[in-house]
């Protein structure tokens, strides 16, 4: 398990002056809520209301220690699942010193389903079953199915506009990165188009490997980074 914390956590260490041992932690285990198997994931923290002390982690379970009294919010992200999002109280700690919450991820909903849910500007559905041949823009057959809703979606919105968002992973060269995120995100308005759907209403972005949610070097961590993100712009 790695973790990756901003300087200021250590300087909030040394200027509380709490020592390790009495030290409130979190912790807890990613399940999938089906199965109770654990499941890898990328586990981001932040305390609140600012976000003073950052940190990420990866893995089925993690531990991290509250270094001030503010709640902290933690964000769970796995290929495949739903984002799960928690708050923690470090005033919820027992005589144990510390706070448990076990994270249960579950399917996501298909980009219509969530869309006839909320979807509203902002929004931002992830394009869970879109495959693509490794470094092509070619679309494999098996996405048809979740991109065919999509067009359904913006066919029953007349007025809904949405962006395209296409990332890669951070390896090899940034701007062939930047360049096949741009094509993948052309392939799949192309494909909206022949559904029926209006050119106009699709917007198109391609970030390449800048955003990754995992900055870990494992294959799994770049299929979670690999991915196409339909983003509400108005409807």
């Amino acid at each position: 398990m790695r973790i990756i914390a901003s300087a200021l956590l250590l300087a909030t260490t040394f200027c509380s002056g709490q020592q390790a041992d009495t030290l409130i932690y979190a912790e807890g285990r990613i399940l999938n809520k089906t199965t109770g198997e654990p499941v890898s994931a990328s586990i981001s923290y932040q305390s609140l209301p600012y976000g003073n002390i950052v940190g990420q982690l990866t893995g089925s379970n993690y531990r991290f220690p509250f270094f001030t009294k503010d709640r902290y919010e933690i964000t769970v992200e796995a290929v495949g699942f739903a984002i799960s999002r928690y708050m923690l109280d470090p005033n919820q700690a027992g005589e144990s010193m510390t706070v448990t919450q076990d994270v249960e991820l579950v399917l996501p909903p298909s980009a219509s389903v969530a869309a006839e849910t909320a979807h509203t500007a902002g929004k931002v559905m992830n394009l869970s079953t879109l495959i693509f041949e490794q470094g092509q823009a070619k679309i494999d057959p098996g996405s048809f199915e979740e991109l065919n809703k999509v067009a359904e979606m913006l066919v029953s919105y007349p007025k809904m506009v949405i962006q395209l968002e296409g990332h890669t992973d951070p390896q090899g060269n940034p701007q062939r990165n930047l360049d096949l995120s741009q094509q993948r995100v052309d392939a799949v308005k192309n494909y909206l188009v022949t559904r029926g759907v209006n050119k106009n209403k699709v917007k198109t972005k391609a970030f390449g490997g800048s955003q990754p949610i995992s900055l870990e070097n494992t294959e799994e961590a770049h299929r979670l980074n690999r991915r196409v993100q339909v983003r509400i712009l108005s409807n």
